[in-house]
């Protein structure tokens, strides 16, 4: 039996000569893994298909899924979403591939989340279209962002007397605790004022100097390793880092 699903492609693997196996997150059926032959093979009266599989990708699909199987098959896909800079822009990218990954390190279950799936198809989107000044919030937004989604998430208790934040508990708190996992100051300030905005295009509003942003990143980071298994230390940020300057 075959379905229709949107799905975000996630991560893609090599698969024999000519294959891929294929990490999708699916609005249907959350993530899964599929099987795609022949996508790696071009010609001129066949040119390769393997670019619609990139990180970040909006597919629509007919899959075949068995609840029993680890690993599905496509019977077709096409473009759900032509980007215009997305898959172009370094800068861009570099964005994509830290959403992805923390996506990827932060989903334990198959389980669909239609309002996680709105939210992810949505922010690429205005991604896609947003200005400099937008763009190099972006990965701070996502990353407060997304936890909601998850059951954990950062509390905005910011307050004069309140401006330590407390990443094991997610909260800002009065003093320093005794543990490492806390930051203070302007980044603590900033988090406060990202976890004010409720559409991307606010991001332009706070300006937050370069060095602040690595500060902030790093600590999300290890909020999500935190409340996350196993979730360990993401690939992506270092180059994120670097081209956001």
């Amino acid at each position: 039996m075959t379905h229709k699903t949107k799905g975000l492609v996630i991560r893609t693997v090599k698969y024999g000569e000519t294959s891929i196996i294929v990490h999708i997150y699916t609005e249907l059926f959350g993530i899964q893994s599929y099987l795609v032959n022949g996508v790696r093979v071009s010609s001129k009266k066949n040119p390769g298909k393997a670019n619609m599989f990139q990180p970040g990708a909006m597919l629509d699909l007919v899959v075949y899924h068995n609840e029993l199987r680890n690993l599905q098959r496509i019977k077709d896909y096409q473009w759900a979403t032509l980007y215009r800079e997305l898959f172009y822009d370094v800068v861009k990218n570099s964005v994509v591939l830290f959403l992805v990954e923390l996506l990827h390190k932060t989903i334990k279950q198959p389980e669909p989340n239609t309002d996680l799936f709105e939210f992810l198809e949505d922010a690429l989107l205005h991604l896609d279209s947003a200005g400099k000044e937008i763009i190099v919030n972006y990965p701070l937004f996502i990353a407060l962002q997304l936890p909601g989604f998850f059951g954990f998430r950062i509390s905005n208790g910011y307050t004069s007397s309140a401006q330590v934040l407390e990443l094991q508990e997610g909260e800002f708190v009065s003093e320093r605790p005794l543990h490492p996992y806390f930051i203070e100051g302007e980044p603590s300030y900033y988090t406060s004022e990202l976890l004010k905005v409720q559409h991307p295009e606010e991001l332009a509003q706070v300006k937050i100097p370069a060095a602040n942003r690595r500060a902030m990143l790093q600590a999300y980071q290890t909020f999500f390793a935190l409340h996350v298994p196993e979730f360990g230390v993401m690939k992506t940020l270092p180059v994120l880092q670097a081209v956001l300057g």
